[in-house]
Protein backbone atom coordinates (compact mmCIF):
# COMPACT_ATOMS: atom_id res chain seq x y z
CA UNK A 1 0.00 0.00 0.00
CA UNK A 2 1.42 3.55 -1.03
CA UNK A 3 1.94 5.88 1.78
CA UNK A 4 -0.25 9.22 1.47
CA UNK A 5 2.56 11.21 1.24
CA UNK A 6 3.85 9.25 -2.16
CA UNK A 7 0.16 10.14 -4.08
CA UNK A 8 0.38 13.25 -5.41
CA UNK A 9 -1.35 16.52 -4.27
CA UNK A 10 -3.12 16.25 -7.45
CA UNK A 11 -4.67 12.71 -6.72
CA UNK A 12 -5.48 13.53 -2.96
CA UNK A 13 -7.60 16.37 -4.06
CA UNK A 14 -9.42 14.96 -6.59
CA UNK A 15 -10.11 11.48 -4.36
CA UNK A 16 -11.35 13.86 -1.80
CA UNK A 17 -13.31 15.35 -4.24
CA UNK A 18 -15.51 12.32 -5.36
CA UNK A 19 -15.76 11.52 -1.85
CA UNK A 20 -17.26 14.42 -0.66
CA UNK A 21 -19.38 14.19 -4.10
CA UNK A 22 -20.83 10.69 -3.46
CA UNK A 23 -21.18 11.73 0.26
CA UNK A 24 -23.38 14.57 -0.50
CA UNK A 25 -25.30 12.56 -3.24
CA UNK A 26 -26.19 10.12 -0.79
CA UNK A 27 -27.13 12.29 2.07
CA UNK A 28 -29.37 14.75 -0.88
CA UNK A 29 -31.10 10.90 -2.04
CA UNK A 30 -31.61 10.07 1.64
CA UNK A 31 -33.17 13.39 2.02
CA UNK A 32 -35.39 13.30 -1.18
CA UNK A 33 -36.75 10.43 -0.82
CA UNK A 34 -37.75 10.74 2.57
CA UNK A 35 -41.92 11.74 2.50
CA UNK A 36 -41.31 12.64 5.97
CA UNK A 37 -38.44 15.33 5.36
CA UNK A 38 -39.44 19.15 6.48
CA UNK A 39 -38.29 20.25 2.98
CA UNK A 40 -40.80 18.04 1.26
CA UNK A 41 -44.00 19.56 3.84
CA UNK A 42 -43.12 23.14 2.46
CA UNK A 43 -43.39 22.76 -1.25
CA UNK A 44 -46.52 24.58 -2.26
CA UNK A 45 -48.92 22.39 -4.59
CA UNK A 46 -47.98 23.09 -8.35
CA UNK A 47 -51.09 23.65 -10.09
CA UNK A 48 -51.26 23.21 -14.17
CA UNK A 49 -52.84 26.31 -16.31
CA UNK A 50 -55.24 24.17 -17.44
CA UNK A 51 -55.91 26.86 -20.68
CA UNK A 52 -52.43 26.08 -21.46
CA UNK A 53 -52.01 24.64 -25.28
CA UNK A 54 -49.84 22.11 -24.43
CA UNK A 55 -51.36 20.34 -21.98
CA UNK A 56 -53.91 17.73 -23.19
CA UNK A 57 -56.59 15.83 -21.46
CA UNK A 58 -57.13 12.15 -21.88
CA UNK A 59 -59.34 10.10 -20.99
CA UNK A 60 -58.89 6.21 -19.27
CA UNK A 61 -61.25 3.53 -18.17
CA UNK A 62 -61.59 3.23 -14.44
CA UNK A 63 -60.77 -0.60 -13.20
CA UNK A 64 -64.29 -0.68 -12.37
CA UNK A 65 -65.42 -0.52 -16.03
CA UNK A 66 -62.15 -2.47 -17.88
CA UNK A 67 -63.33 -5.07 -15.06
CA UNK A 68 -67.33 -5.11 -16.49
CA UNK A 69 -65.56 -4.91 -20.04
CA UNK A 70 -63.62 -8.37 -19.60
CA UNK A 71 -66.48 -9.85 -17.72
CA UNK A 72 -68.75 -9.10 -20.41
CA UNK A 73 -66.39 -10.91 -23.11
CA UNK A 74 -65.78 -13.42 -20.93
CA UNK A 75 -69.32 -14.19 -20.28
CA UNK A 76 -70.16 -14.13 -24.49
CA UNK A 77 -67.25 -16.66 -24.64
CA UNK A 78 -68.87 -19.03 -22.06
CA UNK A 79 -72.26 -18.70 -23.78
CA UNK A 80 -70.70 -19.52 -27.12
CA UNK A 81 -69.22 -22.67 -25.25
CA UNK A 82 -65.48 -21.38 -25.56
CA UNK A 83 -62.14 -20.88 -23.22
CA UNK A 84 -60.91 -17.76 -23.42
CA UNK A 85 -58.80 -15.07 -21.73
CA UNK A 86 -59.64 -11.56 -21.75
CA UNK A 87 -56.81 -9.28 -21.71
CA UNK A 88 -58.09 -4.83 -21.20
CA UNK A 89 -55.04 -2.57 -21.67
CA UNK A 90 -54.90 1.01 -21.15
CA UNK A 91 -53.77 3.69 -23.77
CA UNK A 92 -50.29 3.42 -23.22
CA UNK A 93 -50.03 -0.65 -23.47
CA UNK A 94 -50.29 -1.44 -19.44
CA UNK A 95 -52.79 -4.37 -18.63
CA UNK A 96 -55.62 -3.08 -16.36
CA UNK A 97 -57.25 -6.37 -15.78
CA UNK A 98 -57.42 -9.95 -16.91
CA UNK A 99 -59.18 -12.61 -16.53
CA UNK A 100 -58.49 -16.27 -17.40
CA UNK A 101 -61.59 -18.57 -17.98
CA UNK A 102 -62.22 -21.77 -16.64
CA UNK A 103 -60.49 -24.15 -19.03
CA UNK A 104 -58.28 -21.60 -20.83
CA UNK A 105 -54.95 -22.90 -22.57
CA UNK A 106 -51.65 -21.32 -20.57
CA UNK A 107 -50.88 -19.36 -24.30
CA UNK A 108 -53.95 -17.52 -23.83
CA UNK A 109 -52.64 -15.47 -21.06
CA UNK A 110 -49.73 -13.87 -22.83
CA UNK A 111 -51.70 -14.25 -26.26
CA UNK A 112 -54.52 -12.03 -25.04
CA UNK A 113 -52.30 -9.26 -23.45
CA UNK A 114 -50.24 -8.73 -26.81
CA UNK A 115 -53.47 -9.07 -29.13
CA UNK A 116 -55.10 -5.88 -26.58
CA UNK A 117 -51.55 -3.83 -27.14
CA UNK A 118 -51.66 -4.50 -30.72
CA UNK A 119 -55.81 -3.44 -30.73
CA UNK A 120 -54.78 -0.09 -28.82
CA UNK A 121 -51.29 0.94 -30.28
CA UNK A 122 -52.61 1.25 -33.84
CA UNK A 123 -56.06 1.90 -33.34
CA UNK A 124 -57.83 -1.11 -35.28
CA UNK A 125 -58.97 -4.34 -34.86
CA UNK A 126 -56.50 -7.07 -34.98
CA UNK A 127 -57.97 -8.36 -38.02
CA UNK A 128 -57.27 -5.42 -39.81
CA UNK A 129 -53.96 -4.97 -38.89
CA UNK A 130 -53.51 -9.11 -39.75
CA UNK A 131 -54.37 -7.42 -43.57
CA UNK A 132 -51.89 -4.89 -43.46
CA UNK A 133 -48.94 -7.67 -42.81
CA UNK A 134 -49.02 -8.50 -46.58
CA UNK A 135 -47.94 -4.87 -47.65
CA UNK A 136 -45.22 -4.42 -44.50
CA UNK A 137 -44.59 -7.64 -43.01
CA UNK A 138 -42.17 -6.09 -40.61
CA UNK A 139 -45.01 -4.81 -38.74
CA UNK A 140 -45.20 -8.10 -36.40
CA UNK A 141 -41.44 -7.74 -35.71
CA UNK A 142 -42.66 -5.29 -33.33
CA UNK A 143 -42.35 -5.90 -29.67
CA UNK A 144 -44.95 -7.08 -27.51
CA UNK A 145 -47.17 -7.19 -30.55
CA UNK A 146 -49.75 -9.74 -31.61
CA UNK A 147 -50.89 -9.41 -35.55
CA UNK A 148 -53.77 -12.71 -35.06
CA UNK A 149 -57.69 -11.38 -34.93
CA UNK A 150 -59.00 -11.01 -31.38
CA UNK A 151 -58.18 -7.39 -30.15
CA UNK A 152 -60.11 -4.86 -30.40
CA UNK A 153 -59.72 -0.97 -29.63
CA UNK A 154 -61.81 0.92 -27.14
CA UNK A 155 -62.12 4.45 -28.26
CA UNK A 156 -63.55 7.84 -27.42
CA UNK A 157 -64.30 10.38 -30.31
CA UNK A 158 -61.73 8.24 -32.58
CA UNK A 159 -59.11 8.01 -30.67
CA UNK A 160 -57.80 5.15 -28.63
CA UNK A 161 -58.09 4.79 -24.79
CA UNK A 162 -58.29 0.79 -24.32
CA UNK A 163 -57.63 -2.82 -25.76
CA UNK A 164 -59.17 -5.81 -24.89
CA UNK A 165 -57.87 -8.70 -26.39
CA UNK A 166 -59.12 -12.30 -26.12
CA UNK A 167 -56.92 -15.64 -27.48
CA UNK A 168 -58.48 -19.57 -26.58
CA UNK A 169 -61.17 -19.78 -29.03
CA UNK A 170 -60.21 -22.09 -32.13
CA UNK A 171 -59.83 -18.96 -34.39
CA UNK A 172 -59.61 -14.99 -34.24
CA UNK A 173 -62.80 -13.88 -36.02
CA UNK A 174 -64.06 -15.82 -32.65
CA UNK A 175 -62.09 -14.48 -30.22
CA UNK A 176 -62.54 -10.69 -31.44
CA UNK A 177 -66.63 -11.16 -31.87
CA UNK A 178 -65.86 -11.74 -28.40
CA UNK A 179 -64.01 -8.50 -27.79
CA UNK A 180 -66.51 -6.40 -29.40
CA UNK A 181 -68.89 -7.82 -27.01
CA UNK A 182 -66.53 -6.33 -24.00
CA UNK A 183 -66.20 -2.78 -26.02
CA UNK A 184 -70.00 -2.70 -26.73
CA UNK A 185 -70.79 -3.57 -22.76
CA UNK A 186 -68.80 0.13 -22.05
CA UNK A 187 -71.54 1.87 -24.12
CA UNK A 188 -75.06 0.74 -21.82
Amino acid sequence: MKKLSSISLRTRVLTGAVAAAALSAGTFGAVSASADAPAAESRAAVKADTSNRHLQQTTHLTVDAASRAAQATLDAAERAGQRVTVAVVDRNGNTIVTLRGDGAGPQSYESAEQKAFTAVSWNAPTSELVKRLGSTPNLKDIPGTLFLGGGAPVQVKGAPIAGIGVAGAPSGAQDEEFARAGVAALTR
